[in-house]
């Protein structure tokens, strides 16, 4: 069917045409990891939030409660200082099962035949949504926007994704009521990011589940140019639609003094800020080319290695193999500092003198944090895939030591060189790369995708023209069952 809307539209940028004339638009904004959860994802998540209010729309996002993020990655307050007031925000009673640990809460399957409870729990999930770990949250999910359009009709729904099970809840708003919906799948779902190629086929459901959403979508933003390549070919039907929307990195996050003056007798500091994410394999080799990057460069003799970030969730965090590695790496001067809160991430970035991007994946991963990297001036050391998004980032960074993959040799080079970078990098050169930087601010990248967006959404109202037929939401009843509906899954 046909939404009309009572609000009239500037088709430039998304805003109302002029004050009075109706009300407000509204943006139901699917984004679980929103602020204050401590995610990299929430940084993006909250810039999106912003931007839509900045151009006078309602905004009302639906995540998960709070305390959910204690069992998972954690919250970093902070994150809520810069999110607009005006956003309301629906948190929902979710949380991952796996993740409990109370005892007194487990089943006696779960407390008895642990790993048989977790591949029973896997399986029903993904009956109810072909996704594991968050398919069991689909009935939630679909009634929290079915809810929030009837108290606030909305414009638009805008997913982001992961988890992807927000997709059904997405089409369940489209499929009843007619709104309109887009997509941020980030790194996108069909592709296995980190090792390339298919995630599934056409043919399965989730394949099935896929081209039934990006059939009908308004839009669709991925982080890179592989990414959006992928879908093209894989839909090109809606080639039209996929569109770029990079990461970018925060302003604030970066320093805005000049690098302290290096000291190598003191000892210089190499730093990680980031999710700690990658193999104990990438980082065993990382710690050994650095152990043997002192051993011959003068300049690292004192040096000091900080690795700030997140290892590990619920009751790994801080807990498994790579923690154990930083541990064994103390002699030679590696240290662990964990999270840093955002409000804190500049001061980090100016106790040092150099940073290491270790990265996980290829050519479809970009990682938000080479953008911050870049922007700070500072020399980086990259530990990734030579054919890896990052790389066509940094591309003619003056202070970039380049691409080597896991070769330990060419790593040892790369601290060595990134050393005398430090101590012989020009105030000038520091500069030019910040204005290489400046093109990625995320508040630039964000505003131009969500006037783009907004403005499409206001002005078509009415059905999204696919394959040159006009999509109608359909008739036919839903699959999910009640018990299903319900969403929760015993632990």
């Amino acid at each position: 069917m046909t939404q009309s809307l009572d609000v009239s539209t500037s088709s430039s940028n998304g805003r109302p045409a002029a004050a009075g004339r109706g009300r407000r638009p509204h943006l139901i904004y699917l984004a679980i990891g929103f602020p204050p959860a401590a995610k990299s994802c929430a940084y993006r998540m909250r810039e999106t939030a912003n931007q839509f209010r900045r151009i006078g729309w309602d905004v009302t996002v639906v995540t998960i409660a709070a305390a959910s993020w204690e069992r998972d990655s954690g919250l970093d307050y902070s994150l809520l200082e810069q999110v607009d007031p005006e956003i309301r925000v629906v948190e929902l009673p979710l949380a991952r099962e796996d993740l409990e640990t109370d005892i007194r809460r487990f089943s006696e399957e779960r407390a008895l035949r642990p790993a048989k409870w977790l591949t029973n729990l896997r399986k029903r999930e993904k009956k109810i949504f072909p996704e594991p770990v968050f398919g069991s949250w689909r009935g939630t999910l679909e009634q929290a926007v079915l809810d929030v359009h009837r108290q606030r009709p909305a414009n638009l729904l805008l997913a982001s994704c992961v988890p992807y099970v927000n997709l059904a809840a997405a089409w369940k708003l489209w499929e009843t009521q007619g709104v309109p919906y887009a997509v941020d799948f980030r790194d996108g779902w069909s592709i296995d990011v980190v090792n390339g190629g298919q995630a599934f086929t056409p043919d399965s459901e989730a394949g099935t589940w896929e081209r039934r959403i990006l059939d009908h979508c308004q839009s669709l933003w991925v982080v890179n140019d592989p990414i959006a390549d992928h879908y093209r070919e894989r839909y090109p039907h809606v080639a039209d639609r996929v569109h770029v929307v990079r990461n970018g990195y925060d302003k604030d996050s970066v320093p805005m003094i000049r690098p302290r003056r290096p000291d190598p007798e003191a000892g210089l500091t190499f730093g990680y800020l980031g999710t700690v994410n990658y193999t104990t394999h990438q980082l065993r080799v990382v710690l050994d080319a650095w152990r043997e990057a002192r051993k011959r460069e003068p300049l690292l003799r004192n040096a000091r290695f900080e690795i700030r970030g997140h290892i590990g969730a619920g009751a790994n965090r801080e807990a498994n193999g790579l923690t154990e590695l930083i541990r064994e790496a103390a002699d030679d001067g590696v240290s662990f500092g964990g999270p840093v809160r955002k409000a804190e991430v500049a001061e980090t970035y100016g106790r040092w003198d150099a940073l290491v991007l270790i990265l996980i994946g290829g050519r479809y991963v970009t990682s938000g944090k080479v953008y911050e990297y870049m922007a700070t001036g500072l020399p980086i050391v990259s530990v990734h895939e030579v054919d890896h998004d990052a790389s066509r980032v940094l591309d003619g960074h003056p202070l970039w030591t380049g691409a080597c993959g896991l070769d330990e040799l060419r790593l040892v080079d790369s601290f060595r060189d990134a050393a005398r970078m430090v101590v012989e990098a020009t105030d000038e050169q520091r500069a030019g790369v910040r204005d290489h930087a400046d093109p990625f601010t995320r508040e630039t990248l964000m505003q131009k995708a969500v006037e783009q967006l907004a403005a499409h959404a206001l002005a078509a109202p009415g059905d999204l023209p696919v394959n040159g037929a006009a999509v109608h939401p359909s008739d036919e009843p839903s699959t999910i069952n009640e018990t299903e509906r319900a969403g929760g899954v015993r632990a």
